[in-house]
């Protein structure tokens, strides 16, 4: 497949000249070429886990777009960060009795109960980021779970560090232990630095929605306790490093300086501008979210007509401030591919 050639191709050059995405020609659309036409007159539902976070929004996005292409009516559901506010807007969305749900951005698991109630009353759901199985016939009556393959993402977070370490790196990783798919990133993230001979400090499992009052204190504790040892900040997701630079610059410490921070994941546009200034992080490994959001629509409609999932699996790219410099103005990973053109051409729009 062209995207994950182009991720292979990615890091092979990051050996010799950094790494960073490169400006390319538009390359082909690797993902599916058939489908059934467009199913006309849906109402959909989307339920965000949480909207400040840049990834879900992203891919809220993406679906909005998508679904203007196709003909639907969307409606959007915060569940605002909370478990309690995602079993609400499961609710919301029951009552009002649509065609299709996506599930954007929270695990299958805690809402397995009211998940189960969607199932059994026969409305198709699709899911970005619902757990670890990616692709068809995801658990939970999920059609299709869309992701990139996360334990490449956390492993190439987890390279760049050791490499733009040198000597030695010496990380720590933020996850949440809310999500399984959270844990295996960050168990990934800490088995390839150790793996390659890197020392991981210290594993924290701090809850993503909380991330705007603990990470301030957090970075604090962490520069008290482990000083120029701690060389490295890893998380499995960019919203963590929305709040550590104020902490960071209390401490002495310039936008690109150590620790540096690092996500496997989402590519958010914060992340980007973060990226792109030199302010408290360095790099993330971006999903291609408005594409992704166009799939959840294309998994959805063959969801809906009874056909079969797509088994499209997107590929991540490491995004660094070399990269960007390439890219203009953008704070998106956009893949430079017909993607849109290829949807609409199968869904006869």
């Amino acid at each position: 497949m062209l995207k994950r050639t182009f991720l292979k191709t990615l890091l092979t050059s990051t050996m010799i000249a950094g790494m960073g995405l490169p400006a390319l020609a538009e390359t082909p659309f690797d993902g599916p070429t058939s489908g059934p036409k467009a199913a006309e007159g849906k109402t959909i539902v989307v339920l965000a886990a949480d909207l400040k976070n840049g990834g879900i929004l992203g891919v809220t996005n993406g679906v909005e777009e998508a679904a203007a292409k196709i003909g639907w009516e969307v409606r959007v559901l915060d569940g605002a960060g909370s478990i309690q506010g995602r079993t609400g807007a499961i609710g919301q969305a029951m009552a009002l009795q649509p065609d299709g749900l996506i599930i954007n951005g929270f695990d299958a698991v805690e809402q397995q109960a009211a998940l189960e109630g969607v199932a059994e009353a026969g409305i198709p759901m699709v899911s970005w980021h619902s757990g670890p199985t990616i692709g068809c016939d995801a658990p939970g009556g999920i059609f299709a779970n869309v992701s990139t393959d996360a334990m490449t993402v956390s492993e190439v977070a987890a390279k760049w560090a050791i490499e733009d370490a040198g000597d030695g790196v010496g990380a720590v990783i933020f996850t949440d232990s809310t999500y399984q798919i959270a844990i295996d990133k960050a168990d990934r993230i800490k088995e390839t630095i150790e793996a390659m001979g890197g020392t991981v400090l210290e594993y924290v499992d701090t809850p993503i929605a909380d991330t705007s009052t603990r990470m301030g204190p957090l970075t604090t504790s962490l520069l008290q306790k482990y000083g120029a040892s701690w060389t490295h900040a890893l998380a499995i997701n960019d919203l963590y490093f929305d709040f550590m630079g104020p902490a960071l610059a209390a401490a002495g410490i310039s936008g690109d300086g150590a620790p540096k921070a690092g996500s496997a994941g989402d590519g958010s546009e914060a992340a980007f501008q973060r990226i792109r200034s030199a302010q408290y992080q360095a790099i993330t490994v971006a999903e291609p979210l408005n594409l992704q959001g166009w799939q959840l629509v294309d998994e959805l409609n063959r969801a809906i007509q009874g056909e079969a999932c797509s088994g499209y699996i997107t590929a991540p790219a490491l995004v660094t401030q070399e990269g960007l410099a390439k890219l203009g103005d953008s704070n998106a990973f956009d893949p430079d591919s017909p993607y849109r053109e290829a949807y609409a051409a199968i869904w006869g729009k």
